[in-house]
């Protein structure tokens, strides 16, 4: 009698605990949709960001008084969800999904606390004053009438926007400041020209044109702003410092890692890239040295061959005319191999294009992906390739098409596109978990990308051909080198030259792209420790889930697994990943 109770006891629990779990996570859904609700009333450029078109017609409000707000109701929403939504009583799934939006919420207020980008940087408001129109008319699904009114009236509120920039810029960053000032100018551009490269005709022709013409006289009343008294008191107080930086590293990446474990595990892998740059760039030299011999075998000896073996390289290049069109030629090339390698399910229909990067979007990176966004994933996306800026000088301009040679923009590609940043982000966009498909992790995207350059060339694409291995290996040495350089600038003091030494010798980059990115570190912190941070997350989960299945290990099916946890923190990846390989023990 004791034993049937028990086991009627446990039928009961058997089922009630999916039902329980099912509760939990359809609790969690609806908390998180409210939250997405009323945040979208609040902030409509967000809405439109991340593919919502009810707001497309407005504007945020973004005075003091409103960021306020926004910080208070997140303190709300944080104090509310462990009393509105059970952690114990969710799904797994659900437990993941649960972390994720909190530590959102959390790394929300400590950014709103340590940084202060609408007092310090202008690119803040670029967004408003460019974006806001572009994404409506080069990406959005509704209807191109609907679009166009809706740019035409978010048009005549960009004056509160400026106005707000002109009151709010009290400490503007002088690095973030240079760059501002360029891409204003292209914004000007864009309400000039190019804007009416995507309406095409429209019954709404004059209206627009006139609206267009309002917001370009006064988009060069600000340029003359951002280059007058804004310029007159920018500084460059742009280091974050190591303490900021630690507790920021923890919340941006989600990798479980500390920024000195990184940078630990950073230096270890610049010395091994190094090497196999030396490996590959001996190989080459008498392709490209014939009768030369090979520099000594020491330090000074070995960055002697790698850099003219890589200066040899880059002189097979294209011209700035044919840019985009040869960074398009890869495309297909690199998706035949996917297919017939079967690497992964490559997304049906294709709704990337490769663009030339719109001016006021350019700033210290030759490329970037613009995703359809979750919540329309039907819209197109861009792989966006940027010209070097027109003001650049021929010796310059020589330097940037040698960087980015025929064999570089490959790996680009694969980066970018296929099966990098498109391929993954479509995939993403597919879970049908909301907080996943909104609440990226920047950390597993880069991470995935970079992972896939080198996985693409284990895997035999470009059939072994050396000189693709070695722009491999000096666009990851790339990648590893951002991860020093973000800390080093942020927590140690790294001068100007010390850094552009680092980058120039020891990483093998050109002048120009070492200006760049030095450029870039001083604009941003953490972000550029992702690209490092998420690819060896990735790497080593291959490499321990193809010890652990042996012959059982297949790389499609576990492209597949990694790809359905959309681009969650990467310290969610083992369990998640696992969960879909292996057995239930």
């Amino acid at each position: 009698m004791r034993r049937a109770l028990l086991a009627g006891i446990l039928t009961l629990t058997s089922v009630a605990l999916p039902s329980l779990a099912q509760n939990a996570d359809a609790k969690l859904d609806a908390f998180f949709r409210a939250y997405l609700e009323e945040t979208f009333r609040q902030r409509p450029m967000e809405a439109t960001e991340l593919g919502d078109h009810r707001f497309d017609n407005q504007l945020d409000d973004i005075s003091p008084t409103a960021r306020a707000g926004w910080q208070a109701r997140m303190r709300q929403e944080l104090a509310a969800l462990p009393k509105a939504v059970k952690y114990a009583e969710l799904s797994r799934d659900g437990q993941i999904d649960y972390e994720i939006f909190r530590d959102d919420l959390i790394r929300s207020l400590w950014l709103a606390k340590n940084t202060h980008p609408y007092e310090e940087d202008p690119r803040t408001y670029g967004g408003y004053l460019n974006d806001s129109v572009y994404l409506l008319v080069a990406q959005s699904t509704l209807p191109k009438e609907t679009n166009i009114a809706n740019a035409i009236t978010r048009m005549e509120q960009m004056p509160r926007i400026i106005a707000e920039a002109e009151k709010s810029l009290t400490h503007p960053v002088r690095p973030i400041l240079e760059t501002a000032i360029r891409q204003n100018l292209g914004a000007i551009n864009f309400y000039e020209s190019d804007l009416f490269n995507y309406t095409g005709e429209t019954p709404q022709q004059e209206k627009l044109k006139a609206a267009a013409a309002k917001v370009a006289t006064a988009l060069k009343d600000y340029q003359k702003f951002l280059e007058g008294p804004l310029r007159a008191k920018a500084a460059d107080d742009w280091r974050l410092g190591k303490t900021r930086f630690d507790q920021k590293f923890e919340l941006e990446t989600g990798a479980g890692i500390t920024a000195e474990q990184n940078l630990a595990d950073a230096r270890t892998e610049f010395a091994r890239v190094q090497n196999e740059l030396f490996v590959v760039a001996r190989q080459l030299w008498p392709r490209y040295f014939p009768g030369q011999n090979l520099p000594p075998d020491d330090a000074a000896g070995r960055r002697e061959a790698i850099t003219r073996v890589i200066g040899a390289v880059n002189q097979e290049h294209g011209d700035v005319t044919n840019l985009v069109a040869d960074a398009r030629a890869t495309v297909e090339k690199i998706k035949t191999f996917i297919r017939q390698r079967n690497y992964l399910q490559l997304p049906e229909p294709d709704n990337n294009s490769v663009i030339e990067m719109p001016e006021f979007r350019r700033g210290n990176s030759l490329a970037y992906l613009e995703n359809a966004p979750p919540l329309d994933p039907q819209a197109k996306s861009f792989y966006a390739v940027s010209p070097p800026p027109a003001d650049w000088t021929p010796a310059q301009i020589k330097s940037f098409l040698e960087e980015y040679n025929q064999h570089m923009l490959q790996i680009l590609t694969i980066h970018e596109a296929y099966p990098g940043h498109y391929v993954q982000l479509n995939y993403a966009n597919r879970n049908p978990s909301l907080i996943r498909r909104v609440l990226q992790s920047g950390t597993y995207v880069e991470g995935w990308a970079v992972y896939g350059e080198v996985t693409m060339l284990n895997e035999g694409y470009g059939d072994g051909d050396l000189r693709l291995r070695l722009m491999q290996l000096k666009f990851y040495l790339r990648a590893v080198a951002n991860s020093i350089l973000d800390y080093q600038m942020h927590c140690t003091g790294m001068s100007d030259d010390e850094a552009m030494k680092f980058l120039t010798v020891e990483a093998f980059q050109s002048e120009g792209e070492a200006k760049l990115k030095l450029i870039r570190a001083k604009q941003s912190s953490v972000q550029l420790s992702t690209y490092f941070v998420g690819r060896m997350a990735h790497y080593r989960l291959h490499q321990q889930m193809e010890r652990e299945l042996g012959d059982q290990f297949d790389l499609s099916r576990y492209h597949a697994a990694v790809l359905a946890t959309a681009s969650v923190p990467p310290k969610y990846l083992p369990e998640l990943v696992r969960t879909q390989l292996l057995p239930p023990k």
